[in-house]
């Protein structure tokens, strides 16, 4: 229940700030990093310094598919409808994290 309430007051953070004349700080919201605490928490609880080293590399490593994301949606919502735009973002998401995935189990596996 708490994570559903979290999540729906996000979401209305974002509607009031896509409303203001600073909506652009509505890109900022979703990168606050809720999830990547609690999985380095998780991860630092529970294993070595070194593991939680490396997943936190592995973080910084991870900002390229987001980049990737956002380059994707800048380039397409000139050229096609948003939804449309939206979906071959994230398909470029889902490619470049596949990418960067198989890159780095084949390094550090």
């Amino acid at each position: 229940m708490f994570k559903a309430a979290l999540g729906a007051a996000v979401v209305v953070i974002l509607a009031m700030l896509a409303k203001t004349k600073n909506y652009y700080i509505a890109g900022l919201v979703p990168l606050f990093p809720t999830f990547a605490l609690i999985a380095h928490y998780i991860v630092g609880k529970g294993r070595s310094a070194e593991d939680l080293k490396t997943t936190i590399v592995f973080g910084m490593w991870s900002i390229i598919p987001y980049f990737v994301y956002l380059v994707t949606l800048y380039v397409m919502v000139d050229r096609m409808r948003l939804e449309a735009s939206l979906a071959v973002a994230t398909v470029a998401w889902l490619m470049t994290a596949t990418v960067l995935v198989s890159v780095w189990v084949r390094l550090h596996g």
